[in-house]
């Protein structure tokens, strides 16, 4: 289901103070990327990636495709950091972002 324009904004809001979890180089989406990505992803729903991919164009490709394997929502683009949103149906209160930056 698509984020509304306010969860939106509440999530922008959280991930500015976020450091980045992932970092996708020129190998791509490798086993390891997916494997840590799925796992960031479950601990903490919301989470920034960094891409380290020149091209603009093989960026973007490679954040859908990513959107795309994770089943994620692609919330946020600035440069090479890209913040992405998966709900977690049972969320650890600790580890969530949402959860811990909620006011």
């Amino acid at each position: 289901m698509p984020l509304t324009n306010e969860q939106k904004k509440q999530y922008k809001s959280i991930g500015h103070h976020l450091k980045p979890v992932l970092i996708v180089a020129e190998n791509g989406l490798t086993e390891g990327v997916q494997a840590e990505l799925e796992r960031a992803l479950n601990d903490h729903e919301l989470i920034k990636i960094q891409f380290r991919i020149t091209e603009r164009e093989d960026r973007r490709a490679l954040m859908e495709e990513l959107c795309k394997i994770a089943k994620c929502e692609l919330v946020q683009v600035i440069g090479k950091m890209a913040l992405v949103y998966r709900k977690n149906p049972k969320p650890n209160k600790q580890l969530s972002n949402i959860h811990r930056f909620q006011a």
